[in-house]
Parts: structure tokens; C-alpha cells; sequence
């Protein structure tokens, strides 16, 4: 095992410093350990195994055996959820294997970005995931569990369970994932009828036709979005089975995968093994950036720029842009998966998946293999004894080692200037299109740039600013309806690139992109004094977001009413609460 890069074991150690005191406040705030069963008043206990036979209750209140909970994102909307249905009675089978119990402690919500693109639901959407992380907390408040079972996948999902699970973190926890969906149409060939349907090239039923070829099964979606890279991160943080993330659903290897995860948590719930697998002692500074260098080095969402900094947060460390730019600036990145590629995470998990790119990784220096598992061994050891991780890419085309990068620099840079920080995903971006100074055109909501286009009003260079979409404003929604109308205007030759303070989708690629700008509008920020004409640059390579605009006696534009239906009112006080992008995006935590 090689010693880690010098510079990742330097943020390693800048973290630690600085969060030396709120990870001693969170260490300090956690139970030594489950509450014993005695301590509980029989009717408490009487409720709480008022549903199970009477050995099971024996085992919980007499024996002590481990008894497991479990919080489920399960519903039958989202895909990648839907095989969850199953999931708690399969979970139960393989504990009683082990002379353990299990009980569905609490469900979660879980929504679909990709349902709601675009709409007014979207608006929910980020703030989804603290929600889900109060609900993990909600159904394990009672204090009956001597460990967890996570079942959630997606966007906000996966990171809001990992969040609330923090909060117990004097458990041991781990995640069970349900797995990609099969192969459909190709993503490529998804997003060209996308770009066709925006220049009214292709009509509705054809379109539909595409989306329903590419999105057709139970399971993940199969681009690498942000569902995705939460499933990888997860595996290289250790809280699931290492390398098993993007095994298909129903397989024999998924039911394995399913088994070995239930005998772990029960292991990992002993007495004698609790506390050295407890939550909080696995999710650390190393695990944690393991999980960042292997969102590096997959190309993955820009979205973790935000989530994992609040599970971070979560954890008692703190976490900025400057950090994961050092991480990314070392990181070589070794996938190629569609919007980075044409290749989806199905043939990159037959070319060896994240078993292979942990195995490289940590070869490389870059992944630290020392990081203890839910599995009760190391990552390194995981790789030859549970997981038996392939030792060399069967497709160079998608998955490489790290003596044989696509580029020598992870996916994610941090830009910076006069207008703020932000970050750029350019893992998908070619050479050519990652620099640009061109006049802006300013917005105040992404249906307005797409109208503009269908009116033919982009006929020149231009960066397309889009304001009022950060945390604060409304709650910071993808803006992923915009990628076919910006690919349209950058195949038509133009240089075309956005800035905004708000998200664009982990499906979001080849346009160049300046996203979670901050302080945003709402802030006072210098993107909200923008004003159509002003010169900007935008240079990724040297981490620049720049104007030569004197804005020093502008006011920031004034954000349009909006309506507050659709449940959107609810969440005004966590508006006027919630941090900026920066510091997670998120309102659990009094201090940033």
C-alpha cells in the first residue's frame, strides 16, 4: 500500500486542525453507547415489541440480542427505490440466520429530481434532504436499536440518511443500495433527441418515445449523476459493501450482497465490536476524503460540492471549496461515464467498477486503505478477502489505472473572483470550451432563457447568467432544463457558458458552467449586480470567474414574486435560515 500523496495527507491534516474543536463537540454530544434494555420501562418495551412473536421478544428483552433498525426511503416512484419494497423481509431473513432481529424503525421521503426538472416541486428538492435526515432521526429517536440499516440511493436521499444516521453516530450503521437499472437506449442518444426536441427538430411522442427507452426498469438511472456518485462515495467511504454498488437488482450477486451487508451490521452490533464500528468512528477525516477522491476521480456530481460538506458538517469537521479544489488539483481522473463518456455504470461495473478504482487508487497513493469498513476490515482488506476486487480495467475506454489517467486533475474546479466562488464540474467540458470572455445576458428563472432561445435571440458569444436560484432565494433547484438549449448553442458553433448561484444536475456536462456562485443574489452578491452586456471570463484552467464590470454602485436586481404553492410557503423560514452552498447548503447547524 502505497503512502498517501503528500497533498491529500496535507488537507487531510488542515481539516483536522480546523475542525479539531467541533469534532471533539460532536464525539462529545454522542451516548457511549445503546441505551441497555433495562433502562426502559416495560411499557416502553411492551410498544416497542408489541408486533413480534414471542421468542423474537425474548431475544430483545431478555437475551439482548442485536436487534436493528431500519430507515427506508422505499416508494414505488422513484426506480431506484422500488426494489426496496422487498428489502425489509429479506433483511429480516438473513438476520434470523444470525440470531439477530430487525424492525422497520421509520420511512423517509425520497423525490425525483428527474420528475420534477423544471417544475415547481424542484424548489423542495435540496431542501429535501435535511428533511430526510429529520425523519432518520424521527424514527430512530426510540432508542431501542443497537445498530442501522440505511436503505436509500438517490440525490438528497442517500446523504440525508448518512446525515441523520451522524446524529446516532454511537451506532454502527450500514447502507444496503438496490442497484442500477439495465442498459437502455444510450445516453448519447438520449441527449441528441433532447437537443432535437428543443429546436423543434423532433416532436413530443418522439421524445417521449427516447425517454421512456432510456428510463424503462426498477433501478438506478444508469448515467453517472448524482444517484451515482453518492453509491461510490458510499463504497469508498466504506458504509456499504465495497464494490458492490452497481450490481443489477434481483441478481444472485445483489442477494449476496444483501446477505453479507446483514451479517456485517450484526456483527458490527456485538458488544465486543460496537464501539470500534460505531458510526461515528468510521465516518472520519480519512473516510471522508476517500469518498472526495473518488468523486474526483469518477467525474462526479458537483452536487457533493454541497451534500458532503454537510455530511462533514454532520460529523463535527468543516469542509470548504478550497479543500476539494487541493483534492481535485491531484486526483487523476480515471472514468469515462456518461455525461463523461458515452458509457454508462453498467459497463463500468463490467470493467471493474469501484473495486478497481479503489484498488488503483489506493495502489496510487491517492485512496487511504488503512480506512476501517462497516464490514469489520479495512478498505485494502475488503478488496482482497470480502470483495475480491478485479485487478485490472477490462475496459480502458471507461475505467483506467491510475498510472493511466484520462487527465492528470480530478473533475471538480473551484473558480473565484469578483463575482464570488463557485464551482465547475469539467470532466465533461473539452479543452477548447473551458475558457471564454463574452458578454452576459441576465435572467431571473431558466424558463426565461429557454424562451429567449425559441425566439432566436442567441446569436453570438454569450455567457447566460441565471440569479435568484440560490439556498436562499428558492431553495437553491436544478437548473438541468437548460443543458439541451446551451449544447444546441454550443454545437452551433457559438461559445456559450452559465453562471448561476443555483444547482445544475449531476447529468450536466459539456457546456461550460460556473454553479452554486456565492454569496448568492439573495446574499447581495456581485452576480445579482450583473447586467446584460457586461464583459465576463470564465477560465476553469486557471480558476477564474471574472467581470470588468464596476459594480461597486449597482443594486442587486430585485427577485420577482413568486408563487408559494405546492408546499413551497412551508419552507420559507428554512430559506431566511439556511447557510450558503458553501457551508452545505443546509439549516441543521446553529455555527458554519
Amino acid at each position: 500500500m502505497s503512502p498517501l500523496h503528500p497533498t491529500l495527507l496535507k488537507v487531510r491534516q488542515r481539516i483536522e486542525k480546523r475542525s479539531a474543536a467541533s469534532r471533539a463537540q460532536y464525539l462529545d454530544s454522542l451516548p457511549a453507547g445503546p441505551s441497555p434494555r433495562t433502562s426502559m420501562g416495560c411499557a416502553n418495551l411492551a410498544h416497542a415489541t408489541a408486533v413480534f412473536p414471542t421468542a423474537d421478544k425474548f431475544k430483545i428483552a431478555v437475551e439482548k440480542a442485536p436487534h436493528l433498525g431500519i430507515v427506508t426511503a422505499y416508494n414505488d416512484m422513484l426506480s431506484a427505490h422500488q426494489p426496496f419494497a422487498v428489502y425489509p423481509a429479506k433483511i429480516a431473513g438473513y438476520a434470523q440466520e444470525v440470531g439477530v432481529t430487525t424492525q422497520v424503525a421509520g420511512g423517509t421521503p425520497a423525490m425525483c429530481d428527474g420528475i420534477t426538472q423544471g417544475r415547481e416541486g424542484m424548489e423542495l428538492s435540496l431542501f429535501s434532504r435535511d428533511v430526510i435526515a429529520l425523519s432518520a432521526c424521527v424514527g430512530l429517536s426510540h432508542d431501542v436499536f443497537d445498530g442501522g440499516i440505511l436503505l436509500g440511493v438517490c440525490d438528497k436521499i442517500a446523504p440525508g440518511l448518512l446525515i441523520g444516521a451522524l446524529a446516532f453516530g454511537h451506532l454502527p450503521f450500514v447502507f444496503i443500495p438496490a442497484g442500477p437499472m439495465s442498459s437502455g437506449l444510450s445516453n448519447p442518444e438520449k441527449a441528441k433527441i433532447r437537443q432535437l426536441a428543443s429546436e423543434g427538430k423532433a416532436d413530443r411522442a418522439t421524445l417521449l418515445r427516447a425517454e421512456e427507452a432510456a428510463y424503462h426498469s426498477s433501478g438506478t438511472c444508469t448515467f453517472y449523476g448524482t444517484a451515482n456518485s453518492n453509491q461510490l462515495m458510499l463504497d469508498f467511504m466504506g458504509l456499504q459493501y465495497p464494490g458492490g454498488a452497481f450490481c443489477a437488482p434481483n441478481s444472485p450477486e445483489r442477494e449476496r450482497l444483501i446477505q453479507h451487508s446483514v451479517h456485517a451490521i450484526a456483527r458490527a452490533a456485538a458488544p465486543d465490536h460496537r464501539n470500534v464500528l460505531k458510526l461515528a468512528e468510521l465516518v472520519n477525516s480519512t473516510s471522508l476524503l476517500n469518498a472526495l477522491v473518488g468523486l474526483m476521480a469518477s467525474g462526479g456530481s458537483t452536487n457533493h460540492t454541497i451534500h458532503w460538506i454537510t455530511v462533514a458538517r454532520a460529523a463535527g469537521y468543516l469542509i470548504d471549496w478550497t479543500d476539494l479544489d487541493e483534492i481535485s488539483s491531484v486526483t487523476p481522473l480515471l472514468t469515462r461515464v456518461y455525461p463523461n463518456g458515452t458509457e454508462d455504470v453498467n459497463a463500468f461495473h463490467a470493467a471493474g467498477g469501484t473495486g478497481y478504482l479503489l484498488r488503483t487508487l489506493i495502489e496510487g497513493g491517492f485512496v487511504d486503505g488503512s480506512a476501517m469498513t462497516s464490514f469489520g476490515c479495512s478498505l485494502g482488506e475488503c478488496l482482497d478477502g470480502l470483495l475480491q476486487a478485479s485487478s485490472q480495467s477490462s475496459n480502458l475506454d471507461v475505467l483506467r489505472p491510475h498510472t493511466q489517467p484520462f487527465q492528470p486533475d480530478g473533475g471538480i474546479r473551484l473558480l473565484q473572483g469578483n463575482l464570488g466562488r463557485s464551482v465547475c464540474k469539467v470532466s465533461a467540458v473539452k479543452q477548447v470550451n473551458r475558457s471564454i470572455t463574452a458578454p452576459c445576458r441576465v435572467f431571473s428563472d431558466q424558463h426565461e432563457v429557454i424562451e429567449a432561445f425559441e425566439r432566436d435571440e442567441f446569436t453570438q458569444d454569450v455567457v447566460v447568467v441565471v440569479i435568484h436560484q440560490g439556498p436562499k432565494a428558492n431553495g437553491m433547484p436544478e437548473l438541468h432544463k437548460l443543458t439541451p438549449v446551451l449544447g444546441v448553442l454550443q454545437d452551433r458553433g457559438l461559445a456559450v457558458a452559465l453562471v448561476t448561484d443555483g444547482r445544475m444536475s449531476g447529468a450536466s456536462g459539456k457546456v461550460l458552467a460556473a454553479i452554486h456562485v456565492s454569496p448568492e443574489a439573495m446574499q447581495d452578491g456581485p452576480i445579482g449586480k450583473l447586467r446584460d452586456g457586461d464583459l465576463i471570463r470564465i477560465d476553469a484552467d486557471h480558476g477564474v470567474l471574472q467581470t470588468d464590470a464596476d459594480l461597486k454602485n449597482r443594486k442587486v436586481q430585485t427577485m420577482p414574486a413568486r408563487s408559494g404553492n405546492l408546499g413551497r410557503s412551508y419552507f420559507n423560514a428554512w430559506r431566511r435560515a439556511v447557510s450558503g452552498a458553501e457551508q452545505g447548503a443546509t439549516h441543521l447547524f446553529e455555527e458554519f
